[in-house]
């Protein structure tokens, strides 16, 4: 008796649901989904505000790197800007390297 039951078990197990790659493949666009609007598309939006900002630099603007650097901007170039930090102290940084521009007055008042 006890040889013939592993046996019987064994039969009597389904072969395996006839719907299976659907549901896994509609599962798989589901998750994908949820991955697009939870990650990729507010990244999105984020770098295109940013090169936005960028875009929009102008001398006098009071802005603060990636460093934490705050100053004001004295010379906007191509690919550079120059950011004075103190009285007759300039620094050239990376456009890219502005992570915020300021409301004007701030760095008076700071």
């Amino acid at each position: 008796m006890s040889l013939s039951l592993p046996f019987v078990i064994a039969q009597a197990a389904p072969a395996g649901a006839a719907g299976g790659g659907v549901s896994m493949i509609i599962f798989m666009v589901v998750i994908f989904g949820a991955m697009y609007f939870m990650m990729i598309r507010p990244q999105t939006k984020r770098q295109k505000e940013h090169r936005a900002m960028v875009a929009a630099l102008a001398k006098g603007d009071e802005v603060v790197t990636n460093g934490g650097i705050a100053g004001r901007v004295d010379e906007v170039g191509e690919s550079f800007i120059t950011v004075e930090i103190a009285a007759n102290v300039k620094i050239k940084v990376q456009k890219g390297a502005v992570s915020q521009v300021l409301p004007k007055g701030t760095l008076k008042s700071a």
